[in-house]
């Protein structure tokens, strides 16, 4: 039920560069948005998209300034945020992850390969780069089990993986990855705490917004999960809650990878799952 299917690749990709501050930016293409950071110590990105596009992606950087990126982080395993690791890694490119990301590359592609992190992490790391303190912090049974989360102190920025979908649409919680709906509602409560006003909020897909963005993202999380909570009543099953359309008075945008039945079958998995843990 929680397997990523993701559209076809196209090779012809319209990037687009946004200035966030003097030295961080973020590249849209296909999959996760792309944070880049440039400065006087180098380059790191965050995340890489799909292998086929690496070149692309390379020449994006370029633009802002020479050379191969020190890090890439990866805020999860999903092969939108993670197809490029390889390439990278190839070029020069130290990869970042937690380890549950290490674990999962891992079963994937085979110890030693390429894409697996060459450093992991547990709870927290920071990366001093480019006059920058960017923490990674990790939120635990989220979108996935190894969700990575990157506060940029300087810049005044976040970067949110696939925590946060700015889509006008709901969230994919990959229950078989360990994610959960409130995992993802934690998470999104944890960052607003640590975020002001004028905090730049990256997306893992959709546009770069505020702290008020993601309040609205929070609440309509909220609804959504009291919403399949109502629905499922009374010990309701999958295909009873199904028939009830709850998420429908919502009026979200699907994509045709993730329809609304989709996303009503994941919600309703990680609630029962959910409720067997308290």
């Amino acid at each position: 039920m929680g397997c990523l299917s993701l559209p076809v690749v196209a090779s012809n990709v319209d990037f687009k560069l946004e200035k966030l501050s003097n030295n961080l930016h973020v590249l849209y293409g296909q999959g996760g948005n792309i944070a880049i950071s440039s400065g006087e110590d180098g380059i790191y990105i965050v995340d890489d998209q799909f292998a086929k596009l690496s070149d692309g992606i390379k020449a994006q950087i370029s633009k802002l300034q020479d050379g191969v990126p020190e890090f890439v982080i990866n805020t999860h395993h999903h092969g939108d945020h993670t197809g490029g690791n390889e390439n990278f890694a190839n070029a020069g490119s130290h990869v970042i992850a937690h380890h549950n990301v290490y674990q999962r590359l891992k079963d994937k592609h085979g110890e030693g390969s390429k894409y697996l992190p060459v450093i992991s992490f547990g709870k927290d790391m920071t990366l001093h780069f480019n006059n920058e303190h960017a923490q990674l912090w990790h939120y635990h049974n989220a979108h996935t089990d190894g969700d990575a989360v990157i506060f940029y102190d300087k810049a005044n920025a976040v970067h949110m993986g696939d925590i946060f979908f700015n889509l006008n649409s709901l969230p994919f919680v990959d229950v078989d990855s360990g994610g959960s709906l409130g995992g993802v509602i934690n998470a999104v409560t944890s960052t607003l705490g640590k975020i002001n006003d004028t905090t730049k909020v990256i997306p893992g897909h959709g546009p770069v917004t505020s702290k008020q963005g993601l309040q609205s993202y929070l609440a309509l999380l909220k609804n959504a999960k009291q919403l399949m909570l109502n629905a499922m009543e009374d010990g309701k099953s999958l295909e009873q809650v199904l028939a009830l359309k709850p998420l429908a008075s919502l009026n979200l945008t699907y994509s045709n990878w993730l329809p609304e039945e989709r996303v009503t079958k994941l919600f309703y998995s990680s609630l029962k799952n959910e409720a067997k843990s308290d």
